[in-house]
């Protein structure tokens, strides 16, 4: 797990990487930041080859079974192809010689998009095998610790994070507006990336049976800035009230900002859709699925306060499927709405017909 961190640390700082897969050593490096495809290239002996999710070549009109594909560059490719590539829209669609050659990714390429997806940067790396002539070289910086090495197999489970290692930090009694009895409680990532916080409200331990529960994902622009994009800020405070009012229970404040794609992708894709695209489609021509949100520390934070059943406020069935694999008994669901306005009726209408939210007849009330 250490190494893991030190490479996602690294490729945030725009440094390659090497994982290997038996003999076969890569270079890596994420497209977002890089310098150049030609200093890669120099280090590793060899061309560089652009791996791009499934949900990229999608959007680009590519069928692929596979999750990931390698595309080989041409040389001298220009940073504007780069970026067509990696997150213009289908409209922007780059030339066939660019997309010649795609082949399925192999272990080493799969274990390079994931760590770009932990890293919560745009999900395209750019990956060198390492030559013969080369092989030297890239050992001796790793012995230097000039390189950091490990092993693709353990890059394609980071996404994951790491279950059960959830740490508890600290906590303080935090009197809410509308639930003055409450208190935090802080869980940090063993990478450091992300910290989750319990808002315990009332006295849960308390209840006899299902905890009233909310799991919700962080959204700066709603939540704190009151956004009218979307309806998370009011959802927040109706679950907090809402919780206060069921007599007590704990809301999962967790740090998932775009579904899990993080604020800055986020914010792309907001662009995106400003050019017309719905948020799942948006999220789909930056290389990513429909919900990239792990709940396994959800999981661990319910385990560590001790609660094993819940009623949960969710208009999500993916919470619920999520909270059950993971063992948590689910014994009922509440739906939690915010208001349906103007400027946030498509993102939620696509919520309820791509993603399957379950929302009753509330958009339908408003002619949705």
């Amino acid at each position: 797990m250490y190494h893991i961190e030190r490479a996602i640390f690294d490729i945030r700082r725009g440094l390659p990487v090497v994982l290997k897969t038996g003999e076969q050593r890569l270079l890596v490096q994420a497209l977002e930041g890089s310098n150049s495809v030609d200093t890669l290239a120099k280090l590793a002996g060899t061309r560089p080859s652009l791996v791009l999710t499934r949900h990229r070549l999608e959007a680009m009109g590519m069928s692929l079974t596979a999750e990931a594909a390698c595309l080989p560059l041409v040389e001298s490719i220009s940073e504007s192809d780069l970026q067509a590539l990696a997150v213009m829209q289908a409209t922007h669609r780059p030339s066939h010689s660019l997309l010649s050659g795609l082949k399925p990714a192999g272990p080493g390429e799969r274990g390079a998009v994931t760590l770009m997806r932990r890293a919560l940067l745009i999900p395209a790396a750019l990956c060198a095998e390492v030559s013969e002539q080369a092989e030297e070289a890239v050992a001796q910086d790793v012995a230097k610790g000039k390189l950091l090495e490990i092993e693709a197999k353990e890059a394609e489970k980071c996404l994951a994070g790491a279950p059960g290692m959830l740490k508890r930090v600290s906590e303080a009694r935090i009197p809410l507006e509308d639930a003055a009895e409450s208190r935090f409680v802080l869980f940090r990532e063993p990478d450091g990336l992300r910290e989750h916080v319990a808002v315990v409200i009332g006295q849960p331990e308390n209840i006899q049976g299902a905890v009233p529960l909310r799991m919700h994902s962080a959204c700066l622009t709603g939540d704190l800035f009151g956004s009218l994009r979307c309806d998370c800020g009011e959802q927040l405070r109706n679950a907090v009230a809402d919780i206060k009012a069921m007599g007590g229970g704990v809301l999962l404040y967790l740090a998932q900002e775009g579904r899990g794609i993080g604020l800055a992708n986020k914010l792309r894709a907001y662009t995106l859709q400003d050019g017309g695209l719905d948020t799942v489609d948006a999220d789909q021509v930056l290389g990513f699925g429909d919900d990239e949100r792990q709940y396994a520390v959800a999981v661990d934070m319910l385990n560590a306060l001790g609660i094993s059943q819940v009623q949960l406020l969710t208009n999500n069935p993916l919470k619920i499927a999520a909270l059950r694999e993971g063992g948590i008994e689910v014994v009922s669901r509440q739906a939690l709405y915010g208001s349906v306005t103007d400027q946030n009726h498509r993102y939620l209408s696509a919520k309820a017909t791509r993603a399957g939210h379950l929302f009753g007849d509330v958009l339908e009330s408003r002619g949705l």
